[in-house]
C-alpha cells in the first residue's frame, strides 16, 4: 500500500523511486500495489503536484500504483485519450492485480482452493477467543508498581473504577476493526474478576479530552461524583488515556491536543491529570490504566501514582486481560515497542524528517519509560552472557547465550533483549543502540533455564550515503543483554570480520 505523504517532493503514491525502483527492482516484490484510500486524489487535490485527476491517475499508474482505493481511477479513460498513459501501462497494472487474484484461487472451483475449506465454525471459535485473551494479556505493560499490584481481594470491600475508558467498547477495538460478538470492557472484566465479595462502583469523572473552547468547570459535577465515590473505596482504578476517536487517520477531531486524527501534543490531556490529582488526595491507592495506541507523556502520573498499566487498545478480551493482571491472576509480561517521552518538547518538530533525537536508537534525553520496558510480579536474574565465538562473518549469524533464573515467588515470562553498539565509530548515521534480538522465556518460580539468542549479522547494517547501499562495518561491537534498552544486565564484545 502506498502512503499519503510526499517523499523527496513526490507523493508516495506516484513515486517511481518507491514503487518501482525500490519495491520491485531492488526488493523483488511480485504482488500488486494499492493506494491508501483517496491517496490518488491527494496527488492533485491536496499535494497539488498536478492540476487534474487525469494527470494524477496517469502519474500513479506509471509510477507503479496498480489499484486505487477510492474513486479516482474513473479518470483512466480520459487520461488514455489525452495520451497521458498507454494501454501498456494499464495492462501492466492489470497483470499485477489479476496475478494476485489467480494466486488466491478466485477463479478456481472451491474444491481447488484451500481457503474455501475453512468452515464458518472457525469464525468466533473458542480457540480464537482464547488467542484474543492471550494476545491481550501478553501485550499489557506494567509501567510502574510500588507494591500496590496485584490487588489483594481479601483486603478489598469496595473498589472504585473511574474513567471514560472504563466501560468503552470502542476503545477496546482500535481503528480498522471488526465487531466482536462478546466484547469485554475493562469495567465488566473487573466486576467479574473481583467476585461477589467486592462492591465495584463507577463514574466517568471527566471526558478524555476537552473540546476546543471548553472549560474544565463545565465538568465539575462529574469530577465531584467521581471523587465522592473514590473516597469511600479501598482502592481506585482509573481507566483513562485516549481512544481511536481522537487518534486515527484523516479524521475531524476538534479537541485540545488533537488535529485531524494526529496528535499535536503527546501529553495526557490536562483534564485527566487534574482528575487524577484530585483522586490522589483521597489517600486511597490509585492505579492508572492507560489506554492508547501511541506513547503518552505522563510525568506527574509517573512521579506520583503507585502503579501504572499500559493496556493499549486490547481487543475483544481486553477487559478480562486487564482485570486478570490487576488481581494477579496473570503476571504481566508486555514490553514497550516505542519510547514514552516526558514531554512534546523532548522531540524535534514533526516536520523534521531526520532521525536526530528520535526513537530509542538516537534519543539522547532521559525517557519517561524506555523502549523495551516492562515490569513483572516476579524477578529475573541474568547469568553471564557468552557469545558463541569472538568473531563472526558479516554474512553470518551472531549467537549469544546465558542462563536466566526466575528468582521470585511467581511464575512469569521474561523478554530477554539484545542491543548492539558499534565501538569507536564516529558516524552520526549509526544509532546509539539498536535491538538485534529478543526472546520471550516462560519460567516457573525458582526455575532457571539456558537462553540462546541469534540474529543475522546483517542486522548491524547501516545506509552508506557514499555507495548508496546498506553495509555492515567490520570492527568491534558491544552486545548488551537485558530487560530493556535502559536495563542492560550483561555486556559482551564481538568482532565482525570483513
Amino acid at each position: 500500500m502506498s502512503a499519503y505523504n510526499r517523499v523527496y517532493g513526490e507523493s508516495a503514491t506516484s513515486s517511481p523511486l518507491l514503487l518501482t525502483e525500490l519495491l520491485r527492482k531492488q526488493w523483488g516484490f511480485q504482488g500488486h500495489v494499492v493506494s491508501d484510500c483517496d491517496a490518488v486524489s491527494d496527488i492533485w487535490a491536496t499535494h497539488r503536484i498536478v492540476p487534474t485527476p487525469e494527470e494524477a491517475v496517469a502519474r500513479a499508474v506509471k509510477a507503479g500504483c496498480d489499484l486505487n482505493c477510492g474513486d479516482q481511477y474513473y479518470a483512466l479513460g480520459r487520461a488514455l485519450k489525452k495520451g497521458l498513459l498507454t494501454i501498456q501501462d494499464i495492462d501492466r497494472a492489470l497483470h499485477h492485480i489479476l496475478s494476485a487474484r489467480f494466486r488466491l484461487g478466485m477463479f478456481d472451483p472451491d474444491s481447488l482452493v484451500p481457503y474455501a475449506k475453512i468452515p464458518m465454525s472457525e469464525v468466533d471459535s473458542p480457540a480464537h477467543a482464547a488467542l484474543a485473551l492471550q494476545s491481550a494479556e501478553e501485550a499489557i505493560v506494567l509501567l510502574k508498581n510500588s507494591g500496590v499490584l496485584p490487588l489483594d481481594r481479601s483486603r478489598l470491600k469496595r473498589l472504585a473504577v473511574i474513567g471514560a475508558n472504563a466501560d468503552a467498547v470502542a476503545m477496546l477495538l482500535g481503528n480498522y476493526n471488526g465487531t466482536p460478538s462478546h466484547p469485554m470492557t475493562i469495567l465488566q472484566g473487573i466486576k467479574e474478576a473481583a467476585g461477589p465479595g467486592i462492591e465495584v462502583v463507577t463514574a466517568a469523572g471527566c471526558p478524555l479530552a476537552l473540546k476546543k473552547g471548553d472549560s474544565p468547570a463545565a465538568y465539575s459535577a462529574g469530577f465531584t461524583a467521581a471523587f465522592e465515590l473514590a473516597r469511600t473505596a479501598d482502592a481506585i482504578i482509573y481507566v483513562g488515556g485516549i481512544n481511536p476517536e481522537l487518534e486515527g487517520e484523516e479524521m475531524r477531531v476538534d479537541y485540545e491536543g488533537f488535529g485531524g486524527g494526529d496528535r499535536t501534543r503527546i501529553e495526557l490531556p490536562a483534564v485527566q491529570t487534574a482528575l487524577l490529582q484530585a483522586l490522589q488526595t483521597t489517600g486511597r491507592p490509585v492505579v492508572f490504566v492507560n489506554c492508547s495506541g501511541s506513547a503518552i507523556a505522563m510525568p506527574w502520573e509517573a512521579a506520583n501514582l503507585p502503579a501504572i498499566l499500559q493496556a493499549w487498545y486490547p481487543g475483544q478480551a481486553g477487559g478480562t486481560a486487564v482485570a486478570r493482571v490487576l488481581f494477579g491472576d496473570c503476571n504481566p509480561s508486555g514490553r514497550l515497542p516505542v519510547t514514552f517521552y516526558r514531554a512534546t518538547t523532548d522531540l524535534p518538530a514533526f516536520a523534521d524528517y531526520s532521525m536526530a533525537n528520535r526513537t530509542y536508537r538516537f534519543f539522547t534525553g532521559q525517557p519517561l519509560f524506555p523502549f523495551g520496558h516492562g515490569l513483572s510480579y516476579t524477578q529475573f536474574h541474568y547469568g553471564t552472557a557468552k557469545p558463541a565465538r569472538g568473531s563472526f562473518a558479516a554474512s553470518g549469524v551472531v549467537t549469544v547465550s546465558l542462563e536466566l533464573t526466575n528468582a521470585g515467588g511467581r511464575d512469569g515470562d521474561e523478554v530477554v533483549q539484545v542491543y548492539s553498539q558499534r565501538v569507536g565509530a564516529e558516524n552520526p548515521q549509526l544509532p546509539r543502540q539498536r535491538l538485534c534480538a529478543f526472546q520471550r522465556v516462560s519460567l516457573h518460580a525458582g526455575q532457571r533455564s539456558p537462553v540462546t539468542l541469534s540474529f543475522p549479522a546483517a542486522n548491524l547494517r547501516h545506509w552508506d550515503t557514499r555507495t548508496k547501499a546498506y553495509v555492515v562495518d567490520a570492527g568491534d561491537y558491544e552486545l548488551h543483554v537485558g530487560a530493556s534498552s535502559a536495563d542492560l544486565r550483561q555486556t559482551v564484545t564481538i568482532r565482525i570480520e570483513p
